[in-house]
């Protein structure tokens, strides 16, 4: 087996078996150090309930990024599989990481989600097909705007980020 497939398998196995965001963030930052050798640390998750077609934003200048609470929520209940959820919060981070990286426009973050998916997943993962084909291809068919979810606190996820390096290497 080449070092490459290796590694693909290894990004793969270690996505689909995360067991919480601090996991799934991991590979984000590892995936897109190996493709565009940046990285950044220091960042900061919070989750929030916002509207069903909002998945996360970084607010500009921060080191925050607030994931969809509720819309993460609603993809567990509609797909309960680890392997789709994780894939959908590893797109939603890694769009929202670049944002944190400098790349405001989305017409450059976009395809660059699309290009680290398939450099570190290979292209028939349905990590790539959920960044090439947007997040919410896996809620086709659900009402979203029919679903009401309750408006709760914004929390922060505890131990999101574990490295102790400088801020922007």
């Amino acid at each position: 087996m080449s070092a490459e497939r290796k590694k693909l398998e290894d990004y793969a196995s270690r996505l689909e078996n995360a067991q919480n965001y601090s996991e799934i963030w991991e590979i984000v930052k590892e995936t897109t150090r190996s493709s565009l050798g940046l990285y950044r640390v220091g960042i900061m998750l919070f989750l929030d309930d916002l509207s069903l077609n909002i998945g996360a934003y970084h607010p500009f200048g921060t080191n925050n990024i607030v994931l969809n609470r509720a819309l993460v929520q609603v993809v567990e209940a509609a797909t309960k599989s680890r392997k789709l959820v994780n894939a959908f919060v590893y797109v939603l981070l890694l769009h929202e990481y670049l944002h944190a990286l400098g790349y405001v426009a989305e017409s450059d973050v976009r395809p660059m989600v699309n290009e680290i998916a398939e450099k570190s997943f290979g292209k028939d993962s349905i990590v790539t097909k959920l960044a090439e084909k947007g997040p919410w291809t896996l809620l086709e068919g659900i009402p979203l705007n029919a679903i009401q979810a309750p408006k709760r606190v914004m929390e922060i996820v505890k131990d999101f980020e574990k490295s102790t390096q400088k801020y922007i290497s």
